[in-house]
């Protein structure tokens, strides 16, 4: 077995070395490498990855010698290692693995090897897949699922598949990504049965070597659907024995299965409220099924119901009720924000509230409401500003990250998911640049610390540096403006999008583009633009202040007075906490309107800049990437157009105020772009 490893990793690059630079190769780029000597205390199969990776891949001094311990040490915590330039040690055979990528990357972008220990900040990394069983993917824009097909022969194992699955894991080790669901959090019940099951078990075998388990999307129905009973109450003894017998069925299987992932009781989907049970009661049943075997439950607190209570304050009032009734194997998974992935919002206040549950951040890779995969945007910023947001919960300094990775409150398991942007695309993604959000996801998963300076410039340095090139003038030339580029690239569609906490209004069409007018008459208000804005003649934004909702009450002092004031509420969540007159005085002196004027006329103009900086460095871009980037950023910047042109058009109905002279003209009439709304998403490439 170990044999077979080593040819394919050899093959692996030969063939990456082979084929044109078309992304496929992600940021694992082989280059030609000097000779090393690797000795290992261990043989294993993750030890044999490991030193054929050191082969394959070594830039540093030609004939050295490196080490490879797996050795137990106190300062080493789960599959963490201690590094230094002369090798690795770790407790784990897996943990030899992260360091050997660790090490690589030190030497192939250049950085100092400072020796020390390393560790994860979150046991579980894992990305949610939400591919379904017929291959397409929910909310995927990098073509159809890697993992599943529609097809006559759909449950097939091929060889093609073995090789895309090693890619995908080997990838995910790179940058310590441990684990995947690899199916829609919209769950088919099948997948548990015994034919799918079986392709999972191939998809496992794959996976192994590079230390990523699967995990799979339970439907709280499945008892009914797949297994027959009447019921599907989690206190039902019928219903109990089922799970039970379906777990063990799994683990027989699948030995290292990791556990299921559930979205009950949300939009749609069954669940214990069915049955007027709790949500603890539907995770713990199926939790204690899975404790035998290591197993854990993620069950998600995205859930709203069609009310005129605001839909951002219902996760923290079903959930914070039974913080500490839930299973040590139970994580509760929550978004980032309180409503839905939005390209900014607060962070959900239930962090750092619940105090007795663990809780798990869920972010999103794939861009849902950030343009697919044709707007260029690094969600790094997005997630680095999320995790450091202070709750304020154990007093100053009670970060986000802290309150989930174990560091202020007690927690047997540690996680942190992200939705991936993953299909069949020759580079994965859909956009050379949306292969940043899957690397930048890994790095911050093991690293909560990490700035999204310093993975933008690892990513460009694996990704698109040349040896060919002389290293200061790439530096100056590439990497210098496309990093700032990149950092800059987030705040861009925010400023396009939804600047100054508006939040929610996008088309209702495939959620790409403008459509704050969206408004059917049948149609739940919580699901139309109108319902967040709350657009009239007096002003605009979501009063969630004591007057009104009062989601300002769900977060700790200082947050709660600093939130509930338009004067000291901070400008990037004005229109989220409060319903503002157009004429009111900015704190730069603006008037709310023009400020929101010049805001979409800023980044309108970002993304012309990142075309001029795009085609500046053509020297240095293989043709086939540079082309494609170069074609996505002419699509991004019309759809910035569109943006601006369609909100400022819309809100000015309500306003009556006029646009500032010195910004640019709206190109586009409000009654055509609201006509096309309804097809423009066909085209959106165009």
């Amino acid at each position: 077995m170990i044999k077979i490893v080593s040819s394919l990793l050899i093959l692996f690059c030969l063939s990456v070395n082979l084929q044109a630079e078309n992304g496929h190769a992600l940021w694992l780029r082989c280059q030609s490498s000097a000779p090393v000597s690797v000795v290992c205390s261990k043989k294993s199969i993750v030890t044999e990855i490991a030193r054929q990776e050191l082969l394959n891949g070594w830039q540093g001094q030609p004939g050295a010698s490196v080490k490879l311990i797996v050795k137990q040490d106190k300062e080493v915590k789960g599959d963490g290692y201690k590094l230094t330039p002369e090798g690795v040690q770790a407790n784990t055979d897996l943990g030899v693995l992260y360091g050997v990528y660790d090490l690589l990357r030190h030497q192939q972008t250049g950085e100092t090897i400072n020796p020390g220990v390393f560790n994860p900040s979150y046991e579980r990394r894992v990305l949610n897949h939400w591919d379904n069983q017929n291959g397409t993917i929910e909310r995927g824009y990098a073509g159809r699922s890697i993992f599943w097909r529609n097809t006559k022969d759909s449950l097939n194992v091929t060889e093609a598949d073995k090789k895309l699955w090693r890619e995908y894991a080997r990838a995910n080790a790179s940058v310590g990504i441990n684990g995947a669901v690899l199916n829609n959090v919209n769950a088919n019940a099948d997948v548990l049965t015994d034919v799918y099951l079986k392709r999972v078990k191939a998809i496992a075998d794959e996976f192994r070597p590079y230390g990523v388990k699967v995990y799979l999307s339970a439907k709280f129905s499945a008892p009914s659907q797949v297994g027959g009973l009447a019921t599907c109450d989690p206190l039902d003894p019928s219903v109990i024995k089922w799970w039970q017998a379906k777990v063990k069925e799994i683990y027989a299987i699948i030995p290292d299965f990791g556990g299921f992932l559930v979205k009950a009781n949300s939009e749609g989907q069954p669940g214990p409220q069915d049955y007027k049970r709790t949500h603890a009661d539907g995770a713990n049943m199926m939790a204690d099924a899975l404790k035998p075997y290591g197993g854990i439950v993620m069950w998600r607190a995205f859930v709203y119901s069609a009310s005129d209570n605001d839909r951002a304050k219902q996760a923290y009032e079903e959930f914070l009720p039974l913080d500490g009734q839930f299973r040590d194997n139970v994580i509760i998974q929550v978004k980032n924000g309180p409503v839905d992935f939005q390209p900014r919002e607060p962070f959900s206040p239930l962090f750092g509230a619940m105090k007795k549950t663990s809780l798990m951040p869920e972010i999103q890779i794939t861009q849902e409401y950030l343009g697919h995969s044709i707007h260029l945007v690094f969600l790094s910023t997005m997630w680095e500003e999320f995790l450091k947001s202070d709750t304020y919960q154990e007093g100053e300094g009670s970060t986000v990250a802290r309150c989930t990775d174990g560091s202020l409150f007690p927690q047997k398991h540690t996680a942190i998911a992200g939705v991936a942007n993953v299909g069949l695309d020759v580079n994965w993604c859909g956009h050379q640049f949306a292969q940043s959000n899957w690397y930048a996801f890994g790095r911050l998963a093991w690293d909560n610390k990490l700035t999204s300076g310093q993975i933008a410039d690892e990513w460009l340095k694996l990704t698109f540096k040349r040896t060919v090139v002389e290293n200061s003038d790439w530096q100056t030339n590439f990497l210098t403006p496309v990093k700032q580029m990149m950092l800059d690239s987030r705040e861009a569609a925010v400023n396009y999008m939804m600047p100054l906490g508006l939040h929610h209004i996008m088309s209702a069409n495939e959620h790409y583009g403008p459509g704050p007018w969206w408004a059917p008459k049948k149609m739940r208000k919580d699901w139309t633009p109108p319902y967040y804005h709350q657009a009239d003649s007096v002003g605009v934004g979501f009063d969630r202040t004591h007057a009104g909702s009062d989601a300002v009450s769900q977060y700790h002092e200082p947050l709660h007075t600093l939130f509930d004031k338009e004067q000291t509420c901070p400008d990037e969540y004005l229109l989220w906490f409060h319903h503002v007159p157009w004429s009111f005085k900015m704190k730069n002196g603006r008037s709310l309107w023009d400020e929101l004027c010049y805001r979409y006329n800023k980044g309108l103009h970002q993304v012309r800049d990142f075309q001029k900086i795009w085609d500046t460095v053509q020297p240095y871009v293989d043709e086939e990437r540079f082309v494609q980037v170069q074609s996505k950023l002419r699509s991004q910047s019309r759809n910035a157009q569109l943006w601006k042109d369609g909100c400022l058009l819309y809100f000015q109905q309500f306003s009556k105020m006029p646009i500032p002279y010195e910004i640019e003209r709206p190109v586009n009439n409000l009654e055509y772009l609201i006509r096309n709304d309804t097809t423009r998403h066909q085209n959106y490439e165009q």
